[in-house]
Formats: C-alpha cells, sequence, structure tokens
C-alpha cells in the first residue's frame, strides 16, 4: 500500500465516531461500514472499493493503542507524517489481504493478516467451506539492525484455512490455494494430521529482501458419522444380535483399510469393547487402534417363529435374575 499523510486524512470522521471513541466503539462501526462497502457486496463498484480501503487504513490506525496515540498526537500539533502498513517492508501488506478477498477463491479457506494492527477480517466475514481450494492472505513484516539501519529480512509469512475430508486427514491427500496474482500452491496435507493442525509451506509467502516468506495453513477436518477419533485411537459402535451376542460369531467390522472379520465371543453384551490393534491412526511413531463397542440390536418385529423361540427362551431362563444385586450396588 502507497504511504499516506495522516494529517491529511480524519480517520474519525472516516469510521464517523468521535475522537474519545472506545476501542469497542471504533471495532463496531468498522464492521458495520466493511459490511456496507465490501468489495463482494459491491461488484464493479469502484468507490466502493475506494471506501472499504478508506475504512480499513482509519481502523488499522485508531485500533492500535500506539499508532492512535501518534496520529492523535500529529494531528494537535497540525504536522505531517508518512503512514506505511506496519513492519515497514512494503510487503504483504494491504494490498494482498484486500487482493485475496477480492479473488473469487474456490471455498474451504479463510483469510488472515499475520502482523499486529492489521485488520482482522477473518472474524468479520468467517470461512468459506467447501473442499480444499481457496485463496490465502498476507501478513506484514520487517525487521532492523544495528545502528538504526533496516537489515534485509525475510517476506512476512501468509496464512490459510482449508477444509478437508476425514478420509483425507486418515489417509493424506493434497490440496491447492490460489493467491489474489493467479499463484497456485499445492499443499501436502500428511496422513494422521489433527483438526486444527498447521501446515508450513516454505518460500510461498509475500517477497522480501532475503527472500519469501512461508505459507501457514491451518486444517480443519469434518467430522465422520462412523469413525470417531480418540487420539490416535479410533472408536466405532457395531451391532450383533442377540445370538451372536450369546452364543459368539465372527462378524464383519468396518476399518480404514476395508472390512476385518472379528470374533465375538460368546456372551457378550451390549457396551463390550474389543481391540482391533493397528486399525487406529496413522503416526510417525506408532499407528492407533480401533475400539469396537458391540451394541446388541433388539428386533421391533417378530414373526410369529421368531416369538415362539423368544418365549421359549424365556422359560428356559425363568429363574435367573439379572437384577439380583441392584439393591446391594444402589446402597450409599
Amino acid at each position: 500500500m502507497a504511504s499516506q499523510d495522516w494529517i491529511d486524512k480524519d480517520f474519525y470522521a472516516i469510521l464517523g465516531v468521535s475522537k474519545d471513541a472506545s476501542e469497542s466503539d471504533i471495532k463496531k462501526a468498522y464492521r458495520k461500514l466493511a459490511r456496507k462497502h465490501h468489495p463482494d457486496q459491491n461488484p464493479g463498484d469502484a468507490e466502493a472499493e475506494r471506501k472499504f480501503k478508506e475504512i480499513t487504513e482509519a481502523n488499522t490506525v485508531l485500533s492500535d493503542p500506539q499508532q492512535r496515540q501518534e496520529y492523535d498526537a500529529l494531528r494537535a500539533m497540525g504536522g505531517g507524517a508518512r503512514f506505511t502498513a506496519p513492519g515497514g517492508g512494503g510487503t504483504g501488506g494491504f494490498e494482498d489481504v484486500f487482493g485475496d478477498l477480492f479473488n473469487g477463491g474456490r471455498g474451504g479457506t479463510r483469510f488472515s493478516t499475520g502482523g499486529g494492527g492489521g485488520p482482522d477480517l477473518s472474524d468479520l466475514f468467517g470461512a468459506f467451506t467447501g473442499g480444499g481450494a481457496g485463496g490465502f492472505g498476507g501478513s506484514p513484516g520487517g525487521g532492523f539492525g544495528g545502528f538504526g539501519q533496516p537489515s534485509p529480512s525475510k517476506g512476512a509469512d501468509r496464512t490459510a484455512t482449508t477444509t478437508i475430508s476425514f478420509r483425507g486427514a486418515m489417509k493424506g491427500t493434497t490440496v491447492s490455494l490460489r493467491a489474489a496474482d493467479g499463484e497456485v500452491v499445492d499443499v501436502r496435507i500428511p496422513a494422521g494430521i489433527r483438526d486444527g493442525q498447521k501446515v508450513r509451506v516454505r518460500g510461498k509467502g509475500s517477497p522480501g529482501a532475503a527472500g519469501r516468506g512461508d505459507l501457514m495453513v491451518t486444517v480443519q477436518v469434518r467430522e465422520h458419522p462412523f469413525f470417531h477419533r480418540d487420539g490416535d485411537d479410533l472408536r466405532i459402535t457395531v451391532p450383533v444380535t442377540f445370538a451372536e451376542a450369546a452364543l459368539g460369531a465372527t462378524v464383519a467390522v468396518p476399518t480404514l483399510d476395508g472390512e476385518v472379520r472379528v470374533k465375538v465371543p460368546a456372551g457378550s453384551g451390549s457396551g463390550k469393547v474389543l481391540r482391533l490393534k493397528g486399525r487406529g491412526v496413522p503416526a510417525k511413531k506408532k499407528t492407533g487402534d480401533l475400539f469396537v463397542e458391540l451394541q446388541v440390536a433388539v428386533p421391533t418385529d417378530l414373526s410369529d417363529e421368531a416369538r415362539e423361540a423368544v418365549e421359549a427362551f424365556a422359560r428356559a431362563t425363568e429363574g435367573t435374575d439379572v437384577r439380583a444385586d441392584l439393591a446391594t450396588r444402589a446402597s450409599w
């Protein structure tokens, strides 16, 4: 972003707040105006784009206590000062944020800035959900060496968030992210990644005097309706018939690698858990296990023959009291 003269701009008037406005008032005013003038809401409207950049610049200064204090002091003295995005590097600033937001990326990604004082647009506009594809934003950065002279530094890191399937997390996958300038970055997601973990892609951030920064991708994993992750282990619930539970049986059980045959011990009740070693989440040191909880299925529609069999069983076990010890177990 080109530098701007603070003295020539009334940031309070731009946001429509008073000079003694609180941080909360500034934030609310910015959000309201950003929603109204955001280019996505006003496609092809150059004035809306200009206004959006103007209110974002105002919010950047007024939402940062130090910058706001300097701005107020300069305005009070009537002096002038040049304003650049925090970090002074000239890269990874507001152009990156605006460029990524205006880019029609393919979902699954939200954008944010990593430097202090930058606008937090992820909180305002939220995340786009979808398959692993989208865009990424920039964050300001810079550094200074001895004697007050700027030292060459790498460009700022960029950040992105992408959503992948449960299978993609278990087996590993590759997603493509698109930047505002059209650059497509392929990001390899390792097998076993957890929801919320980050993947670093070196050399794919903003350019700088000492080379490009990195791209930091936060990975979100969709939940699965059958497999439930518990650390590096997986848990599932498998129904069995009364006969299978009482007499024992060998049943087919789904795993990440297809069905396997599992032996159900005779006399198994609902809640009994069987452990399948090495059938869980892939990990660097050791693959987790798969825990299978049995659930005895009670039929709701019995044929005459089945009803007679159940009644015969009831007569054969008439003297058995399965609740005999409840009173003892429930005593205080």
